[in-house]
């Protein structure tokens, strides 16, 4: 089984990601963590992209979190059996990101690259309820379901998303 986990920042796709690895005992890639190196600094973009490369080559059964459209994102849809997508409301998201920070603040997550400790900005928080919304992003989501409307699950909010998650 491969799944592709992508949607609005806060909105679970990490913890997500994360039971779904458990349960169906697959690997999990983490695109925050590819995608950031130590004191939130940039990895280099070709080497990104190969470790996902590599990542998906090597695994029959995978779950990728993360949107990162560079990052082989068609490939990633391509290859996926199911793609959620996480479109919970801007608020939502902003209150688990406030969560997320009291609980890791001054260490890191698990989903992310040791040595970026866990912040909380006001750019960020711009881009959980505004930058990270643009009409321009609502429309890549709008035609990633459309193309791959056999495969796409939506899911807009917690009672969704865990009755999804009791049917698996």
């Amino acid at each position: 089984m491969k799944i592709a986990i992508v949607g609005y920042s806060g909105s679970g796709k990490s913890t997500t990601a994360q039971k779904l690895g458990e349960k169906f005992n697959i690997p999990v890639l983490y695109l925050d963590s590819v995608h950031w190196m130590e004191n939130w600094t940039e990895r280099p973009h070709e080497e990104s992209k190969t470790m996902v490369a590599d990542f998906m080559a090597k695994n029959d059964s995978w779950v990728i979190d993360g949107n990162y459209k560079t990052l082989l994102q068609a490939e990633r849809f391509e290859q996926a059996d199911m793609i959620l997508f996480f479109s919970f409301n801007r608020f939502t998201c902003l209150y688990r990101v406030v969560k997320r920070w009291l609980k890791y603040r001054g260490t890191s997550r698990p989903d992310i690259a040791q040595g970026c400790n866990e912040k909380i900005d006001f750019e960020f928080v711009r881009w959980v309820l505004w930058d990270g919304r643009t009409p321009r992003k609502r429309r890549g989501y709008e035609n990633m379901c459309k193309k791959y409307s056999n495969k796409v699950v939506i899911l807009k909010n917690q009672r969704q998303l865990d009755d999804f998650l009791q049917t698996l």
